[in-house]
């Protein structure tokens, strides 16, 4: 079997679907596995670690998805300006793509449809449950907790002024205000990476479970008055709203919005598109200079 990795072509993704060390373990089992040239670069990893760990690093990307029986990627496919095709045109019928596909989102629905009509088997690791049978290949909370961390450390560096309370000679400056939107694994990671950097963080999520587990991180959480039965569905993720229910809670989040600094939105629903719990006039009514991380954006929101 030859496994296929090109390049990310998504503009600003540094990422790869596979390390030189992972590399070294299907080749181990027997497995051919072709790179694209500087396919790693953008994490650090380089050819010639590639071709140290048994792969064949490949300079056309066409070839890759000639010759491979099963193609990583990290990003959904995409249109290839070099190349002037689409990622999914490169591919033929029996392949099978892996990678996070993010099939609820309208601007993906079509691809998706492409790749069926194509014969492509596709396996989208956003659709991986968060069982204990699953947790070795659940890289969806794995990039969760790396985009919780970061999307405060990009808030942070936004923001015109000091995050904790410090302590001048000429007085005190107050800490900041942080809401975090949705209590799943990336918004627990914001909660406690905007805690340790010092402000006052303030947190809203539907479940009763999860704004239990912000509030152990610290966080003051915010009622949205969701009964139970309304907002939990299957395995425990977070159940579509009514409209209804939705401009209640974009009513009560309007109200704090007001207060707060940074915002972090993480809030999604599975296999649909991700909830718009923010409006342009909730927006409008916010302090200057306050930073909205929303690290759903790419599936709604």
């Amino acid at each position: 079997m030859i496994i296929g990795v090109p390049k990310e072509i998504m503009p600003g993704e540094r990422r790869v679907a596979a390390s030189p060390e992972t590399v070294a373990k299907m080749v181990g089992d027997g497995l051919t596995v072709l790179v694209e040239k500087n396919a790693g670069e953008g994490a650090f990893y380089h050819d010639p670690d590639y071709v140290a760990a048994g792969a064949q690093v490949i300079d056309d990307v066409c070839e890759i998805f000639e010759r491979a029986d099963v193609i990583l990627k990290v990003k959904e496919p995409l249109f290839n300006e070099e190349k002037a095709k689409h990622e999914v045109d490169m591919m033929h019928e029996g392949q099978t793509l892996i990678t996070f596909i993010h099939p609820a989102a309208p601007t993906n629905h079509d691809m998706v449809k492409h790749m069926a009509s194509k014969g492509v088997t596709s396996i989208t690791l956003d659709g991986i449950p968060r069982i204990t049978r699953a947790q070795a290949m659940d890289a969806l909370t794995s990039m969760s907790t790396c985009a919780g961390y970061k999307g405060i450390l990009i808030a942070a560096n936004e923001l015109p002024h000091f995050i904790p309370q410090i302590f001048t000679a000429v007085g005190m400056i107050k800490p900041i205000k942080a809401l975090v939107i949705g209590a799943g694994v990336g918004g627990l990671q914001a909660i406690a990476t905007v805690k340790r950097l010092g402000a006052i963080v303030f947190a809203a999520d539907i479940r009763p479970a999860a704004a239990e587990q912000a509030m152990s991180l610290g966080a003051s959480v915010i009622d949205l008055d969701v009964p139970a039965e309304e907002s939990i569905g299957e395995g425990g993720y977070a159940r579509e709203l009514s409209a209804e229910r939705l401009e209640q809670e974009r009513r009560i989040l309007a109200e704090h919005l007001k207060d707060m600094d940074i915002v972090f939105l993480s809030a999604l629903v599975p296999g649909k598109m991700a909830p718009n719990l923010i409006t342009e006039e909730m927006v409008k009514e916010m302090k200057p200079g306050s930073a909205i991380v929303d690290i759903s954006i790419d599936q709604g929101g």
